[in-house]
C-alpha cells in the first residue's frame, strides 16, 4: 500500500488499551513491483504495476528508461501481466545468459502458471521452477535479503513526507520513491546473501532445514525407583491431581529463595485443596441424599 509507512508499536495509557490510533500518511491504494535478481549479484528493471486505467505522461518524469510500468483495475497483477512479465524477462537476461538454458525460480502465484506463459518459457528454453506453497519466506533470496530493507527504507521516506505536510501519496510520489531507495538495497552484496541464505548458491539444502522450527513430541513421563509416573503441570480436576500439582509447585519454589510470591502460591493451593474436599463431601452427600430419595419414590 503506497500510503502505509508500516508497522508500528504503539505507547498508549491502559485506558486507551486496544483503542489506540495511529494516523499514517497517504491512502491505501495497491501498487505491485515485480522484481527480479540473478545468483551473481544483479537484478533486471523491476515490472511496476499501477491501479489505473491508462497511463499517464507523469509517471514517466524522472523514471529509468529500462523500468516497464502497467496499469490493472486494482493495482495487482493478472494472467495477463504475469505474460508481459515474462516477456520483459526474456529481454533482460536473454544476452547475458551462459549456456543454452535459463533457470527462473517462481513462488506459486497464478500467474506464473498459465498456458501462455508455460509456453513462452518453453520457446525460449526457460526453465521454471515454482517453490512449494508458504515456504517463500525460507525458499526465496528476495524475502530473505531485499523487501525487508526495502520495507523499512521506503516507510522512512514516507514519514519524511508526513514531516513536511505531505498527507497524500500519490503514484509520482511512489515511483520518485522508489527509484530513490532502490538501488541501496539492490546491491550485489544483498542479493548474493539471499541466495546464500536460501542455500541455493551454494547449493546447500541444510541451511534451510536446520533454520526450521522443530516441534519434538514429549515421551511419556518415566517412573523413578517404580512410582508413580512423574507429574506434568496441568489444571487438576481431583484432589489427587491437585496434591500432585501442588507437590511439582513446592519443589519448584524449592529451588528459589523464599518470596511473598511463593508464600502466596502456597497459601492459594491450601485454599483450593479445601475447597476441593468440601466439594468432594457434598458430592457424597448429595449422591447419598438421592439414593434415598429414588428408594423412598419406588416405596
Amino acid at each position: 500500500m503506497m500510503g502505509v509507512a508500516a508497522t508500528s508499536k504503539v505507547v498508549t495509557s491502559s485506558d486507551t488499551a486496544g483503542r489506540a490510533i495511529l494516523i499514517q500518511p497517504g491512502n491505501r491504494e495497491w501498487v505491485t513491483v515485480i522484481e527480479g535478481v540473478n545468483a551473481t549479484g544483479w537484478a533486471i528493471p523491476p515490472f511496476v504495476i499501477l491501479a489505473g486505467k491508462a497511463h499517464q505522461s507523469g509517471w514517466y518524469q524522472g523514471l529509468p528508461g529500462d523500468w516497464m510500468l502497467a496499469v490493472s483495475d486494482n493495482g495487482w497483477t493478472t494472467d495477463e501481466l504475469g505474460y508481459e512479465w515474462i516477456k520483459h524477462f526474456d529481454n533482460c537476461t536473454k544476452s547475458c545468459t551462459k549456456g543454452a538454458y535459463r533457470l527462473l525460480i517462481l513462488d506459486g502465484h497464478g500467474s506464473h502458471a498459465t498456458p501462455e506463459f508455460d509456453q513462452h518459457c518453453t520457446e525460449n528454453k526457460i526453465i521454471t521452477l515454482c517453490m512449494p506453497s508458504h515456504t517463500s519466506h525460507r525458499l526465496q533470496p528476495l524475502d530473505l535479503s531485499c523487501y525487508s530493507p526495502l520495507k523499512v527504507l521506503y516507510g522512512h521516506e514516507v514519514q519524511e513526507l508526513s514531516r513536511y505536510g505531505v498527507q497524500h501519496v500519490d503514484k509520482e510520489d511512489f515511483l520518485t520513491i522508489y527509484t530513490k531507495v532502490r538501488p541501496s538495497v539492490f546491491t550485489e552484496k544483498s542479493i548474493r546473501n539471499g541466495f546464500l541464505a536460501a542455500g541455493l548458491v551454494r547449493y546447500d539444502p541444510e541451511r534451510v532445514i536446520s533454520s526450521l522450527p522443530i516441534t519434538k513430541t514429549p515421551s511419556p513421563p518415566g517412573t523413578a525407583n517404580g512410582g508413580a509416573p512423574q507429574w506434568t503441570s496441568e489444571t487438576p480436576h481431583t484432589t489427587t491431581q491437585l496434591e500432585q500439582q501442588a507437590r511439582l509447585i513446592r519443589n519448584i519454589l524449592q529451588r528459589q529463595s523464599q518470596s511473598p510470591t511463593s508464600q502466596a502460591i502456597s497459601q492459594l493451593v491450601k485454599g483450593c485443596q479445601m475447597a476441593m474436599h468440601s466439594a468432594a463431601i457434598l458430592a457424597k452427600e448429595n449422591s447419598e441424599l438421592r439414593t434415598a430419595n429414588q428408594r423412598r419414590k419406588q416405596k
